[in-house]
């Protein structure tokens, strides 16, 4: 039978002690000793203690030291790190059913740095991730060791502003009434959005409504819609400006369309419906269309002028944005939109390119183009990456950069 030997110090011939065991805590060595481990040796039972139930809630509070299958068939789940750690502190994750692509495993940090970041909270969003992290100190917090540890989990954003307007409405033709302008949404001089460095952000500038011939009487084309997009932020949808209406004689239709602003109204029509908050109804009645400050004129000319437009100053320069296109006057056509709302004067007008207005409704004449939208972004000149497509314009007011599209591209943050 094996012989036990209990000890619970072993020393050298020198006295000191070579492994001592206290209360529970086992020393090897004495402070500034090296302790060297023999070629081909391995330690058995240490390391981390992967957790044996299958975590499938919606929620789990991680230990350190713990490793954890994470499936996420059923449910996304947050993980909740600890509120404190120690450095050389380990936790690992895994994706147990490969499931993370479709729902997400989030991180909370729980006010400890990740990656030199308290937020954003990192996702895990990858099918088949495996997340080991490691607590390197107050500094940098948990850092990745495995599943690209180069990558930055909590990516940090940077403030932009941005205005978005739509193409506007064409107004009809056949005492028709103005179209609407294009719909118009911003947050310059108010709350900032935040862009993320990296992330590729689309921006669709809507084109205006194409005019329509003065015969047969026919309704106004609605503009299209300008957007902007990307990860991290809502997207911004304006609507494109409603199609004046004309009397009615088919294939037209005396009530002006609905968008970001309505159309104004042919004969004895209702104006079209705006959309709160980018702009506002249509006149009746031969009506003008709606801007985005106001709802355009009702009636026979010269009350029937389209509804004004915003000023911006998102470029440096005060500029009017989004006005309404005139209904038909006495003569043959209402001017375009663009700037402010317009009056009625006798020319059959599109409005100008790149501001959202409508233009404005005809009698036997064809009716001009509404006004193709843009996108501008303002953002901090030291934070601008210079690398967009869709050829903006790019310039600076003080320490911002200005990006203004006037055709369909991108913004990479």
């Amino acid at each position: 039978m094996a012989s036990i030997i209990k000890v619970d110090t072993i020393q050298d011939q020198d006295g000191n002690n070579i492994i001592n065991e206290n209360a529970g805590t086992i020393t090897i060595g004495k402070s500034g000793d090296t302790v060297q481990v023999a070629a081909g040796a391995e330690f058995v039972g240490g390391g981390t203690q992967w957790q044996s139930t299958i975590v499938t809630g919606t929620t789990l509070s991680a230990v350190a030291g713990n490793g954890y299958w994470i499936d996420t068939t059923s449910n996304a789940c947050t993980v909740t790190l600890p509120a404190s750690a120690s450095v050389g502190d380990i936790i690992e994750f895994a994706d147990y059913a490969r499931t993370w692509q479709t729902n997400n495993v989030t991180i909370n940090t729980n006010s400890l740095n990740y990656q030199g970041n308290t937020s954003p909270n990192p996702i895990l969003s990858t099918e088949g991730q495996h997340l080991k992290i490691v607590y390197s100190g107050a500094t940098n917090g948990w850092i990745p060791t495995n599943d690209d540890p180069v990558a930055l989990g909590t990516p940090q954003t940077y403030d932009a502003e941005y205005l978005v307007v739509a193409g506007g409405g064409a107004g009809g033709a056949g005492d028709a009434g103005g179209g609407g302008a294009g719909g118009y949404l911003t947050n310059y001089g108010a709350t900032a959005i935040g862009l993320t460095p990296g992330e590729v952000y689309t921006v669709t500038v809507g084109a205006g409504g194409a005019g329509v011939p003065g015969s047969p009487k026919t309704t106004g084309n609605n503009g299209t819609d300008s957007i902007l997009s990307g990860t991290g932020i809502s997207t911004i949808n304006a609507i494109g400006g409603g199609g004046g209406g004309a009397a009615t004689l088919a294939p037209a239709t005396n009530d002006g369309s609905d968008g970001g602003s309505g159309g104004g109204a042919g004969t004895s029509g209702t104006g079209g419906s705006g959309t709160t908050p980018q702009g506002f109804d249509g006149g009746d009645n031969i009506g003008g269309g709606g801007g985005a400050s106001e709802v355009g004129g009702t009636g026979a000319s010269p009350a029937n002028s389209g509804g004004d437009g915003l000023s911006n100053s998102i470029t440096g320069s005060a500029t009017y944005y989004a006005g309404g296109g005139g209904g038909k006057p006495s003569g043959p056509a209402g001017l375009g939109g663009g700037t402010n709302g317009v009056t009625n004067p006798q020319s059959s007008s599109s409005s100008p390119a790149n501001t959202g207005g409508g233009s404005g409704g005809a009698n036997d004449v064809s009716s001009g183009n509404g006004g193709s939208g843009v996108v501008i972004l303002r953002v901090p000149t030291a934070d601008y990456p210079a690398t967009t497509t869709g050829s903006p314009t790019v310039t600076t007011d003080g320490t911002d950069t200005i990006i203004k599209f006037t055709g369909s591209g991108s913004y990479t943050a």
